[in-house]
Order: structure tokens, then sequence, then C-alpha cells
């Protein structure tokens, strides 16, 4: 069964407090999804129950290889729409809102197109320039 978009935020948070902190504690985790300590503690343990991290009672927890996996590719996904707003010209105070809004409502073929595209416009800088060129005029009308 996939993991639901709150299992996706989980695993997407622990994943980059681990990157950062080296582990993640329930605590880090509660403020950081603005959750109770006793939402994230029931959360660890399904996670746990369906292979998305190792968890032992009083010791912690760490990702599994296939937690790991999944919260490496979340974190991806997260950067590349949030740079795909800004390639479209999407406001720097909506971006965040914005990602968190879309991100698990789309399908990873969707991510996919959305990095081509990212890709398209990177690989030569004037197609955004006339991309910038078109928003102009059409806020000119």
């Amino acid at each position: 069964m996939p993991p639901t978009p709150s299992m996706e935020d989980y695993i997407e948070r622990i994943y980059l407090l681990i990157q950062d902190k080296g582990y993640a504690r329930v605590s880090d985790i509660a403020e950081a999804l603005e959750v109770h300590p006793s939402s994230v503690t029931k959360m660890v343990q399904k996670l746990d129950k369906d292979n998305y991290l190792i968890y032992e009672k009083y010791r912690g927890f760490i990702l599994s290889s296939k937690g790991e996996k999944l919260g490496k590719r979340l974190v991806d996904r997260h950067e590349l729409l949030e740079g795909f707003l800004k390639v479209i010209g999407v406001s720097q105070e909506n971006i965040y809102e914005d990602v968190e809004g879309i991100e698990h409502h789309l399908s990873w073929d969707a991510i996919d197109r959305i990095g081509d595209l990212v890709q398209f416009f990177q690989d030569d800088p004037s197609r955004v320039e006339q991309l910038r060129d078109i928003q102009q005029q059409n806020e000119d009308i």
C-alpha cells in the first residue's frame, strides 16, 4: 500500500532532520509539523509497521532503506516543484504554500514531466526571458 500524504510529510521531515542533525526526535518532528508529540509517536509506530523506519521504544528510530529512498525522493520532488514555480514566475512568498498544496496531488509521471520542463528552461536561459516577456504582455492587457 503506498504511503498517504500524511505519511509522506512525516517521512520527508524525518529524512530532512536526519540529514541536517544526524537524528530525528519526536519533539523535533512535532515542532516541524506543528502536531502533538503523541501524534508523532502514533505515526512513527505506523511507519515502523509499514517498514519505512525502524523504531525501538525509548531508543528512537532510523529510516529503513525503503524509508530513506522514499524520503530522498520526496525531498527531491519538493525541491523540483519549488524550482518549477520559480521558473514560471510565482512570487517567492507563495512558493512554499503552493508546493505544500500540490505536491501530494501529482503523479510521479507529472513530476517527471515537470522536471523535463524545468530542464528545458534551465538549458537555455533565453527561454525564461521569453516566458517573462509573455507574462509581461499578459499583465499589460
